[in-house]
């Protein structure tokens, strides 16, 4: 299309593209400027409004050559031309418009260059002035774009912050990092979602020897003291004696007692926490203190070394008067304290630094060693610290005293004759030994009976060299005091009940539980002596033993068959056994077998012992 063929509006937007062009230093289409792109000293980037301008310019132009017919333009030169009408053609806009729709064209353009980049030839660098200016305007966009963004909970809350006086420009490297984009699904409202805040910016696992973290406290319906104890006391009156300002210091407590206090980070010299006021964004408040000197450390533990009793109270978390009254500053005085908070306001302390100095009270309060870490120990370093130093004292001490003196009594006092007081009067032996008491079963353990056996045992020996003077069973060999226990365990022969006790003892002395079966019979028999009858067989003299053959033939019994002190009767099932003791033991055994066993008791009469066995074939 030519340029007599074009209309206003087209007229206008081709002067907008011109005067855009002419803008960024690039020919315009159809410009027949060089190719090597604009000249040095070009104009710099036209505004909307210039662009705007010119556009209207360019239509009142077109307008005004649009005013002559198409048919006076095309007619020959023979041909008259027709009258011009004065008014407008109803296609034709009016300026007006057309610079208003010049100007749309040019903020549409701008914003779709603001989005994406245009590929154009590179420009040379704009005047110092201007290229300043603009990077001005850029950084400040991108400071408000993340002004009002609450902090990551993995900001370092124990880092030293100076007072923020004035808002400094931030450079382009250093400007905040605006949030990224949310990845959730596309709200239908068009109301923006509410700013997500977290509920505490505390890193309490960042804590250490000297950084701890305690939690914020919990909101009080009715205000109360924040101080308990003396030294929580003079914490707080370091703060109120250098307020110049009580209102401040009341809001501070009500802003206390609301639980408007996260959680507070100590570190030696410092005390941080948010405060949240009357905006969004908390405000970072801290607390400094002056940190002890190696010296004053070094007078403040060798004064609680010589005092055991102020170690003690420090264990029990107690500060100690005679421990902060030594000349070492340790508790704050006036002016001690320094506030600094992130608030526009000026007061010293403003509300917030009242609010964290009195929750500060409250830590106080509850461990005292929160107070030596602000001075710059942590308590695992001091009660160490302390307990070496103690431990030296002591041994350093000791060796001063040298070894004390050994109370003795001169040899002469002690090898002086003494007269020596009589003896008391015997008391009464008892009838006879008491009950042992009663002795309870364990698992693993030993056996209850077997225990009350051996005590009553133990007491009825005790009682008879008590009474008599001697022990009845001290002379028994190991073997004989076996088989003595065994006999006074109630029942016989070798039972279910007896068998654990019979093995017990056999294995004790190197016997088998049938060779003590036989002997307890023995022993029941006729005691120590029975046993001697069962065991060691003897020669008896002339005399007693030959009278027994005969008396047996007078009660109609066969003739016994003698050897040294037996008597055996021919069918090898009954037994006559003459002890040292001038008795006779009765002995039985299977017929043919050689196993003999003591029956009955002993008599004097070698019919009588018999008679006592109750067997019919041995009469």
């Amino acid at each position: 299309m030519s340029a007599e063929e074009r209309t206003p509006a087209e007229e206008a937007r081709e002067a907008l593209r011109v005067a855009r062009a002419g803008a960024s230093g690039e020919p315009a289409e159809g410009d027949s400027g060089s190719a090597d792109g604009p000249e040095r000293g070009a104009a710099p980037e036209a505004r909307p409004g210039e662009v705007a301008r010119a556009a209207l310019r360019a239509a009142v132009a077109a307008r005004r050559e649009g005013e002559v017919a198409p048919e006076e333009a095309d007619a020959g030169p023979d041909e008259p031309a027709a009258p011009a009408d004065p008014r407008p053609t109803p296609t034709s806009p009016r300026p007006g418009d057309a610079a208003r729709e010049a100007l749309r064209a040019a903020r549409r353009e701008a914003d779709r260059g603001e989005r994406r980049p245009r590929k154009t030839t590179p420009r040379p660098a704009p005047a110092e002035g201007h290229s300043a200016q603009a990077q001005a305007a850029r950084d400040m966009r991108n400071f408000l774009s993340t002004a009002f963004r609450m902090p990551d909970l993995a900001d370092d809350a124990g880092a030293e912050a100076q007072p923020r006086t004035a808002t400094p420009e931030p450079s382009a490297e250093h400007a905040p990092t605006p949030p990224a984009p949310s990845t959730t699904a596309t709200r239908t409202s068009d109301h923006p979602a509410p700013p997500h805040h977290p509920s505490s910016m505390a890193t309490p696992h960042r804590d250490s020897e000297l950084r701890r973290t305690f939690p914020p406290f919990a909101p009080r319906p009715e205000p109360q003291d924040f101080a308990t104890t003396w030294w929580g006391q003079a914490w707080v009156d370091a703060l109120e004696h250098t307020a110049l300002d009580v209102n401040r210091l009341a809001r501070g407590r009500g802003y206390a007692d609301a639980g408007n206090v996260d959680a507070i980070t100590v570190t030696p010299g410092l005390v941080l926490a948010y405060v949240r006021g009357s905006r969004p964004r908390p405000y970072r408040v801290q607390l400094r203190l002056r940190r002890l000197s190696d010296e004053d450390w070094e007078r403040l533990l060798e004064a609680a070394v010589d005092s055991p009793a102020d170690i003690a109270a420090l264990l029990d978390k107690e500060l100690p008067h005679t421990l902060a009254d030594r000349g070492v500053p340790l508790l704050p005085g006036p002016g001690d304290l320094i506030p600094q908070c992130s608030c526009p306001d000026s007061g010293r302390p403003c509300k917030h630094a009242a609010a964290l100095c009195y929750q500060t009270a409250r830590l106080l309060d509850a461990d005292p060693f929160v107070l030596l870490l602000l001075r710059g120990r942590g308590e695992r370093e001091l009660l160490d610290t302390l307990s070496r130093r103690s431990a030296a004292s002591a041994a350093r001490a000791a060796r001063e005293r040298g070894p004390a003196a050994l109370p003795g009594v001169r040899a002469s006092e002690a090898l002086a004759g003494r007269p020596l007081p009589p003896l008391p009067a015997p008391l009464p032996a008892p009838a006879h030994p008491e009950a042992p008491p009663a002795y309870p079963a364990a698992p693993g353990g030993p056996d209850p009976f077997a225990l009350d056996q051996l005590a009553t045992d133990a007491a009825a020996r005790a009682h008879a060299l008590l009474t008599t003077g001697r022990d009845p069973v001290g002379g028994l060999t190991l073997w004989q005091d076996a088989v003595r226990l065994a006999a006074a365990r109630p029942g016989s022969g070798l039972t279910a009940a007896t068998r654990s006790l019979y093995a017990t003892l056999a294995a004790a002395v190197d016997r088998t539980p049938a060779e003590l079966a036989r002997a307890v019979a023995a022993w029941r028999q006729g005691g120590l002596a029975g046993l001697t009858v069962l065991e060691e067989p003897w020669d008896p003299p002339a005399g007693r033993f030959d009278r027994a053959r005969p008396l047996l033939l007078a009660a109609d019994l066969p003739a016994f068959r003698p050897w040294r002190n037996h008597l055996t009767h021919p069918a090898g099932h009954a037994q006559l056994r003459l002890g040292q003791d001038g008795l006779w033991y009765a002995y039985e055994s299977e017929p043919g077998h050689d196993d003999w066993w003591p029956r009955g008791a002993p008599d004097l009469d070698p019919v009588s012992a018999l008679t006592t066995l109750d067997i019919p074939d041995a009469l």
